[in-house]
């Protein structure tokens, strides 16, 4: 899906993102192009991208570029596909009833699920908020086990 949305390869890339994405939700994919999984969110992603263009960017970031590592490690990107979010260059955190609120982890079942958590985040941020809550059903959430190594 990267010739539909923008592809992110580079540290600077997703920097200057970022910070030039103003007044609109900055949707990051964190994954591989390869995956089932990732390519099942990514046509989500690229249905939504035109519906949601007036309050979103949508771009890809690919996990295994080495210059990208640095964002791996960061935001604990364990699980692919995670999506992070961002609001005039500040996270937005969601809180969906799972352990981690600083990204969605997994693919959304449908697109309108994906319009529905962006246009929560886009209202919350408007409001000043930097976190919100998710407005899917609990069924609607990706489930996932929190594995603790050598605690």
């Amino acid at each position: 899906m990267s010739y539909a949305l923008t592809a992110l390869t580079k540290k600077r890339e997703v920097d200057t993102i970022i910070r030039d994405t103003i007044d609109k939700v900055l949707v990051l994919r964190f994954g591989r192009a390869s995956d089932a999984v990732c390519l099942h969110l990514d046509d989500v992603l690229c249905k939504s991208a035109r519906e949601v263009s007036k309050f979103a960017t949508v771009a890809l970031v690919d996990i295994d570029s080495e210059e990208i590592q640095v964002y791996v490690k960061y935001f604990d990107i364990t699980f692919i596909p995670s999506i992070v979010f961002f609001f005039n260059a500040h996270h937005m955190k969601m809180d969906s009833g799972t352990a981690d609120h600083t990204k969605w982890v997994g693919a959304f079942h449908k697109k309108q699920d994906f319009i529905d958590v962006v246009e929560a985040i886009y209202r919350g941020a408007m409001k000043g908020k930097l976190i919100v809550s998710c407005p899917l059903p609990s069924d609607r959430i990706p489930k996932y086990q929190l594995l603790y190594k050598d605690v």
